[in-house]
């Protein structure tokens, strides 16, 4: 073989992805054999790269949202010269690989977002598109577009059944993110066979009605045709869906066009027969020499990234502290004065001590620290004088503003969480967004793939608990902290107080390595005394709010609405009473073992936790001889005032569990 022909080149892909998944006996070959022309054409005429440093700033960002194909993303990145080894694509899917089931950000060289639940890789990729929208306004200048990539999707017929990307388009839509372009994978096939049955759309009329440019009806095996519809995209001024007619398994004789090349190997005999069908007489994971060199985007990779960093140079030179600024931004590092700022308005509060809802405590905490963080971009999902999200500095991203820093999301919370990790994923932004706690329900799948992939978002819960009041049972979250809570990395914290409030901001801001949700009531909450070695320690999590005198005879742990109401039972109690006030469990847990005794020692058995929610969470705090008083049935429509005593969350009920205790 001298010179490869392009489809030999989809071939090298296809026979990458159909030797893998035979090797591990395990995963999806169709889609990478029915999407490997479109992948060729876009990686090697199009896709702007740099497999020798993948985290270039102005790089082209890929997302694969059927992420069930993996073994297409990992082909491309094997090679086009990624660090990724033909070994580890023989260890497809096996311990320890850079080369999971599905792709991973935080495993494999490359891979800009963990994709797999459908749809969210076609969100995140339009927070993607957004935030490059955002840094273009932001810094660049005449003749300086330091800012100036695309994001090209993948995404199959299951990601469009997915309500999360009919959210996501319709914002890309009225955002009109022109740099954003997807492929649609139309192959009419799902797990469970033809589609007709079940999906029957109008996609393109459907992206249509979203404010997408569209290209229908394009062959997806004719580079000709692939070409001339990326060609007609890249001049849009909105974002375009190239439909892509595919068959599934491509190049199998007996399973082309079948669901049974979806999810499973096609077999010893049909891989032969496979590789006799496509000419393709090679080993399994044997790539000619010629096939490689014309894959390869090293030096195309570096070229472009030396070209941008000589634009960056001569924008640095000329606008210095734009420059700066750009590039603190996409370090991930905070301003030099915040740690500053935030010491001085911490301890402002605390000699303060206004008593206000914490909701309303965030919105001051946002007011304070959004100045010194340009990065800072907020957002709630039609909620926003609820979720108190806007600050005096707020601009809606929709526009042309150079400052632009809010979101309006509409009513779309899945897709507003899911947008936030791509935002937090390309650099350069930390994002927040909002709803009402009970509607975390609605986004918790892009909350655990914040949590999994260790995206820097920012979830706002406001409305915390049964003390939202007369909207009743369907707005008040019962189970929703524990849930939160029992999500691996995810830092949850419930602030008792303005002070509280101020500071779980600041660490949610701190955290580099994940997602913190801030959860905020309806209703005012009174300050709370405290030293300033007891404000510093607000930030390990828990700690001793209210200390007795002596060892403790009681301990009552609280978040939340719930640490006034523990401190007024502990003055009860007398001098034998010890208040902890736990506003994160996960940061507090994460604390060596002598801190964690220091608050909660051992000795002490009497302990009664108090939380407006389910009550087996606290059990693991309180042991076996301890009690908890919370709430394990649904709420009720009535004034908050009204509620508390109604399910049995009063003073009395936490003195009265404390005195029970033997």
């Amino acid at each position: 073989m001298t010179t490869p022909s392009r489809r030999d080149l989809a071939n090298a892909l296809r026979f990458l992805a159909i030797d893998a998944v035979q090797a591990a006996n395990s995963g999806h070959p169709g889609m990478p054999m029915g999407m490997a022309d479109i992948a060729e054409v876009l990686w090697n005429d199009y896709y702007r790269h740099n497999p020798n440093n993948p985290h270039w700033a102005n790089r082209d960002r890929f997302v694969l949202s059927n992420g069930h194909g993996s073994m297409l993303q990992y082909g491309l990145l094997h090679l086009a010269g990624y660090d990724l080894s033909i070994d580890e694509l023989k260890n497809f899917r096996q311990l320890g690989s850079k080369t999971a089931g599905h792709p991973e950000n935080h495993m494999t060289p490359g891979v800009e977002t963990t994709t797999g639940p459908l749809g969210q890789g076609f969100a995140n990729a339009v927070g993607f598109a957004l935030a490059e929208k955002l840094l273009a306004q932001r810094f660049n200048r005449p003749g300086y577009d330091i800012v100036d990539h695309r994001t090209w999707v993948f995404m199959g017929d299951g990601c469009l059944m997915e309500g999360v990307s009919h959210e996501a388009a319709s914002l890309a839509g009225t955002w009109k993110l022109n740099k954003l372009i997807a492929f649609w994978d139309d192959n009419n096939i799902s797990i469970d066979g033809q589609v007709q049955g079940w999906f029957t759309d109008d996609t393109p009329a459907r992206f249509e009605a979203y404010g997408w440019n569209v290209v229908r009806g394009v062959d997806g095996h004719d580079p000709v045709a692939i070409k001339g519809a990326i060609d007609s995209a890249l001049g849009s001024d909105k974002p375009v869906l190239i439909c892509c007619r595919t068959t599934i398994g491509f190049g199998s004789p007996a399973k082309a066009g079948k669901e049974s090349s979806h999810g499973a190997p096609l077999g010893k005999d049909e891989v032969a027969a496979t590789r006799a069908a496509l000419h393709w007489p090679h080993a399994p994971f044997e790539i000619p020499q010629a096939v490689a060199k014309a894959w390869s985007a090293r030096e195309a990779g570096t070229t472009n990234e030396h070209a941008w960093a000589n634009l960056f140079d001569r924008y640095a030179a000329a606008h210095p502290e734009a420059a700066a600024e750009f590039n603190r931004r996409l370090a991930g590092e905070l301003s030099a004065d915040f740690a500053a700022n935030a010491d001085a308005y911490i301890a402002k509060l605390q000699a303060e001590g206004p008593v206000v809802a914490s909701r309303k405590a965030s919105q001051m905490a946002i007011e304070t620290f959004a100045p010194l963080l340009p990065e800072l971009v907020g957002g709630s999902a039609d909620l926003a004088h609820s979720n108190l999200t806007l600050w005096k500095g707020s601009k809606s991203v929709a526009g042309s503003d150079p400052d632009a820093n809010y979101v309006y999301y509409g009513v779309r919370e899945f897709a507003m969480t899911a947008i936030s990790n791509g935002l937090a994923l390309h650099g350069g932004f930390l994002p927040y967004d909002a709803t009402f706690l009970v509607f975390s329900d609605y986004a918790r799948n892009a909350v655990r793939m914040s949590a999994l992939m260790g995206a820097q978002a920012i979830h706002v819960y406001t409305h915390d608990s049964i003390g939202l009041g007369e909207d009743g049972p369907t707005h008040q979250p019962v189970e929703h902290l524990a849930s939160l809570r029992y999500i691996p990395d995810n830092d949850v914290w419930r602030p008792c107080d303005a002070v509280e409030s101020a500071v779980c901001w600041r660490a949610a801001i701190e955290r580099k390595d994940g997602p913190s949700c801030l959860i905020f009531s309806r209703q005012n909450l009174p300050h709370q005394a405290r030293s300033e070695a007891q404000v510093a320690d607000i930030r390990r999590g828990g700690y001793v709010l209210k200390d007795s005198v002596g060892a403790p005879e009681f301990i009552l742990i609280a978040t939340g609405s719930e640490v006034g109401l523990a401190m007024q039972a502990a003055e009860q109690l007398g001098d034998g009473a010890r208040v902890v006030s736990m506003p994160s469990t996960d940061v507090f847990d994460r604390q060596d073992a002598a801190y964690r005794e220091s608050v909660l020692p051992k000795a002490c058995r009497k302990r009664v936790a108090v939380e407006a929610g389910v009550r087996d969470f606290w059990r693991k705090y309180v042991g076996l001889d301890g009690e908890v008083i919370g709430i394990d049935t649904y709420g009720a429509s009535a004034p908050a005032e009204k509620l508390y005593p109604h399910f049995g969350i009063t003073v009395d009920a936490v003195v009265a569990a404390a005195r029970s205790l033997g």
